[in-house]
């Protein structure tokens, strides 16, 4: 049966039900709820902006936004938004999407944490991290109804310490491999978590380098 919830109804191809299988297996609760309130969040801003965005590649962009911070799909060396975005892509190519499609969720994978830029690409890319920004960071709160809200999180539920264990959710995965937090919000993170870690700093990459002048 089809699940409308907060009056977004959630794609139900076998695409989609594969994938929801997939994370619900590999990911824990509150990364499996995270991510399914990214796809309300962001179908709501969709339909509020008047976007005519594809429902199907949206959903399969905010469930696997996160799988990169999973043990199965995290690499040794890459950032954990590309993890996910590669892990999304191998996916959707057992399924025939087309190339352009699979870019879109890519990018907006990959974009998920760096503001400022996806707003301005296409619906799928924009829509991802909008939902995020809101999940995480309430940006754009009271733009979504109080019914709109309790029902979401009535079907996917915010834990009652949500904002530090997503935190520590994220320093778990990057703490093996800091560099990879170089121009990024990550880097917060692991200043926050991590006592041993020194940011990387742009301008002495700049000064430091082997260009005389």
């Amino acid at each position: 049966m089809t699940d409308i919830i907060a009056g977004i109804r959630v794609p139900d191809s076998a695409m989609a039900r594969a994938a929801t299988q997939l994370v619900r297996d590999t990911e824990d609760d509150l990364l499996y709820n995270h991510s399914r309130r990214v796809f309300f969040w962001g179908a709501l801003t969709g339909d509020r902006r008047g976007l005519n965005y594809d429902p199907e590649l949206l959903y399969i962009g905010a469930m696997f936004h996160d799988m990169g911070l999973t043990d199965a799909h995290s690499s040794p060396d890459l950032r954990f938004e590309v993890d996910g975005a590669n892990a999304a892509r191998d996916f959707l190519k057992g399924y025939g999407v087309p190339e352009r499609d699979i870019e879109d969720v890519w990018t907006a994978i990959a974009l998920h944490t760096t503001p400022g830029i996806p707003e301005y690409m296409r619906p799928t890319v924009a829509l991802v991290t909008a939902g995020v920004e809101m999940d995480v960071l309430g940006i754009a709160y009271d733009d979504f109804s109080h019914d709109h809200r309790d029902h979401v999180c009535a079907h996917h539920p915010r834990e009652a310490n949500f904002k530090a264990d997503i935190i520590d959710h994220f320093a778990k995965s990057i703490i093996k491999k800091p560099q990879t937090t170089f121009g990024n919000v990550k880097a917060d993170v692991l200043a926050l978590k991590d006592p041993s870690y020194r940011r990387i700093n742009f301008c002495s990459i700049i000064l430091g380098s082997k260009w005389p002048g």
